[in-house]
């Protein structure tokens, strides 16, 4: 894999987006004193090297009834069927995140739910009847006071090896 650096102006274009996708790339070339055609030209080798992967509407869960917000921690039975593990996990639409994790536990899986009927039903006949899940350890989340994309800070020396 090729590594490239990021200069300041690629940093200004990744915070800028950051804080709001749909600024225009001319707002952002005033802000770095550059052209328009060159933030296109590094949003497009940004997006190449997989630095940005792609922009997205975000909605609240709430607003659709989605109330409940839990954390599933899993265990399995056999390391190796990781994979079909996740396979099986992708299925299911509740799930908005998965992680491969150290400690305990090897997989985090963040869901939403209508409620705690709903979570149940998820639990007990979808992500537990999994085969190699060994067992589920579940935590609610009550508040969420703090949402927000990765921060883009103005690193010294910052490099990604990302694809060719």
């Amino acid at each position: 894999m090729a590594t490239f650096q990021l200069d300041s102006i690629d940093q200004k274009i990744l915070s800028s987006l950051v804080k709001d996708a749909r600024l225009p790339f001319l707002e952002i070339a005033r802000e770095c004193g550059v052209s328009g055609a060159a933030i296109h030209q590094r949003f497009k080798r940004l997006e190449a090297k997989g630095v940005i992967t792609g922009s997205r509407l975000q909605v609240k869960p709430q607003a659709l009834g989605l109330n409940v917000c839990a954390f599933v921690s899993i265990s399995l039975s056999e390391s190796t069927k990781y994979p079909e593990v996740i396979a099986n996990l992708k299925k299911i639409p509740e799930i908005v995140e998965c992680h491969f994790v150290t400690g305990r536990y090897a997989i985090l899986a963040k869901l939403y739910c209508l409620d705690n009927d709903h979570l149940m039903e998820v639990l007990l006949n979808t992500i537990q009847k999994i085969p190699f899940i060994q067992s589920t350890d579940t935590m609610i989340s009550l508040d969420e006071p703090i949402e927000r994309q990765v921060w883009v800070k103005e690193f010294k020396n910052t490099s990604y090896s990302g694809r060719d």
